[in-house]
């Protein structure tokens, strides 16, 4: 697996694997050569002009073994260096000048005009001045310099034609802007970036990804994020800590699927969701549990549901329940019980509604304490204990019911999912909204262990943690999954995985993955404000089919 570093552990990292033999030499020439190959797998570079932007340490010594690289795939390099260097001295620079890379000091372009010009006509711009244990703000020559390439984006941008009659084609932006480790002024631990720092298409990290890649604001600058590996030995380890959920992890996790199976070897799956106002929850987590690979998914929901719902997902069978104005009430519970024995998993809570009739339903389901009641003269507040529960999933509603259940989690079976965004983890917690969001991993991990329970923390680089694992972060932060019923996606995928016999965590990070990821094939068909939940149910098909395959697939 592949952990996520601090700034000191990846020093730490460097330094052991240095001493141990892998020189800091040997790990620049190929980090050099990991950012030269990550930009000619995404374009040809013959011909091209290519703007290397050199600083004065080891991520601008990167950047001109990418720069030698590029020229002899038969790019027109030119290296804009912000502090000379001395070819007897430096290996590296000298290497860049006999493989024909253009050499430009800072210090022979005092007001910046060559500079801005040679960023107008460049093709690809390789930011690679300055990487990790930086703190912003920024100052110096390398704030000079950032200032002026602003001016040439901005000066470049004036001068593209725009088209007005077609839609303009999909091409590749000019200049294509490449990071190295990260773009200049991020702080690699906090994620707070400089107002100058560039916002890359694609940066090319070392050895593992940093914290600052997945903390905001400075996450939002990286674009497509690719880790180069820089051959530190594989027995370096540094403990335990948080990982990054790779395509190769999922691939490993997924359920089989054999060829002689039936519908019973993918489980069985039974939500219980919808309301007469929120009847579209139960159709998007009904439809994500059936293209996520359930074998049966069973809908329960109140009974007036039924005809508007059964034509858009004819797959389900269903249980209908009886329910006060199309909100289910705790007559539907029996049924509900009676028929648990019969399914591998259970979600509960996809716009369910938090009206008395929904709470005192959830409640009774669950075997949680009612809220108090008169009996005659008498308060009974005594939890009804239920059948044993398939594993649980809990979202939405669900989630928002049980925050008003003083202890809720400890009524629930063990290693129940949890599947909250910031605002129903707030209610769950008692923390601001803000606190959440600054520190998203620590509190994830602490009441995951804190609640017994798998925790799947939604949002930007959501985060999946448990008691007994490292917590995982997705490497997924996409606007296109900021909408009305993606969380209801979300929750249906997850139990569907979980219907199919996967361990909680695991079936909470493969769902919380194929759906992020069903996203972006989403967004990269359609746009990052053109789709609809219904757009990520239909992509769930297509993750599947590039998480089957052996080799990476095409995402589009």
């Amino acid at each position: 697996m592949m952990r996520i570093l601090s700034v000191s552990e990846i020093r730490a990292l460097e330094s052991t694997a240095n001493m141990a033999g892998h020189s800091y030499a040997r790990m620049m020439e190929l980090a050099g050569q990991g950012v030269a190959r990550a930009i000619i797998q995404r374009m040809s570079v013959r011909g091209r002009r290519v703007l290397v932007l050199v600083g004065p340490r080891n991520n601008g010594g990167d950047g001109l073994v990418a720069a030698r690289f590029l020229s002899d795939a038969g790019a027109n390099v030119t290296a804009y260096l912000t502090r000379p260097r001395d070819p007897a001295q430096d290996e590296v620079f000298r290497k860049a000048t006999e493989h024909n890379v253009t050499i430009l000091p800072a210090s022979q372009d005092a007001q910046g005009d060559q500079l801005r010009y040679l960023v107008t006509r460049a093709h690809v711009l390789v930011d690679a001045l300055l990487g990790t244990g930086v703190t912003p703000p920024l100052r110096g020559v390398v704030a000079d310099v950032l200032r002026t390439v602003r001016d040439g984006l901005e000066q470049a941008q004036r001068t593209t034609l725009t088209v007005l009659n077609r839609v303009p084609d999909m091409l590749t932006p000019r200049p294509f802007l490449v990071a190295v480790d990260t773009p200049s002024g991020i702080d690699l631990d906090t994620g707070a970036c400089d107002e100058l720092t560039l916002s890359a298409h694609l940066t090319v990290t070392f050895a593992s990804p940093k914290w600052g890649h997945f903390r905001l604001p400075g996450a939002e600058k990286c674009g497509e994020l690719v880790v180069a590996d820089i051959g530190i030995p594989e027995n370096i380890h540094l403990g335990k800590g948080p990982h990054l959920a790779t395509v190769d992890v999922i691939r490993e996790w997924l359920p089989p699927r054999p060829l002689n199976a039936h519908k019973g070897t993918f489980g069985s799956t039974m939500i219980v969701a919808g309301s007469v106002n929120y009847t579209g929850a139960a159709v998007l987590a009904a439809s994500a549990a059936v293209r996520a690979g359930a074998g049966l998914v069973t809908l329960a929901i109140p009974s007036s549901l039924h005809a508007a719902i059964v034509p858009v997902v004819p797959e389900a069978t269903y249980l209908l329940l009886p329910h006060s104005l199309g909100v289910s009430d705790a007559r539907a519970v029996p049924l509900i019980w009676e028929r648990l024995a019969r399914y591998s998993a259970l979600l509960v809570g996809p716009g369910l509604t938090q009206s008395a009739e929904s709470s005192a339903f959830v409640r009774q389901l669950l075997g949680l304490a009612p809220e108090k009641r008169s009996t005659g003269f008498v308060e009974d507040s005594s939890p009804i204990t239920p059948p044993e529960l398939p594993p649980l999933v809990i979202d939405a509603d669900g989630l928002n019911i049980l925050s008003q259940v003083p202890q809720w989690h400890e009524h629930l079976p063990p290693r129940t999912i949890l599947t909250p965004h910031p605002g129903e983890m707030s209610r769950l917690t008692g923390l601001a909204v803000s606190d959440i969001q600054d520190r998203r991993l620590e509190l994830a991990a602490h009441y995951a262990a804190k609640w017994g329970h798998v925790l799947v923390l939604k949002g930007a680089f959501t985060v999946i943690a448990s008691p007994e694992h490292d917590p995982m972060v997705l490497p997924f932060a996409n606007p296109g999954l900021s909408s009305a019923g993606t969380g209801d996606v979300l929750a249906g995928t997850i139990a569907a995985l979980l219907g199919q016999g996967l361990p909680p965590f695991r079936a909470a990070v493969v769902g919380a993955y194929l759906h992020s990821l069903a996203g972006e094939i989403a967004c990269r068909k359609l746009s990052v404000a053109g789709i609809a939940a219904g757009d990520i149910v239909r992509s769930l098909a297509k993750a599947w089919q590039y998480l089957h395959w052996r080799q990476y697939g095409s995402l589009s």
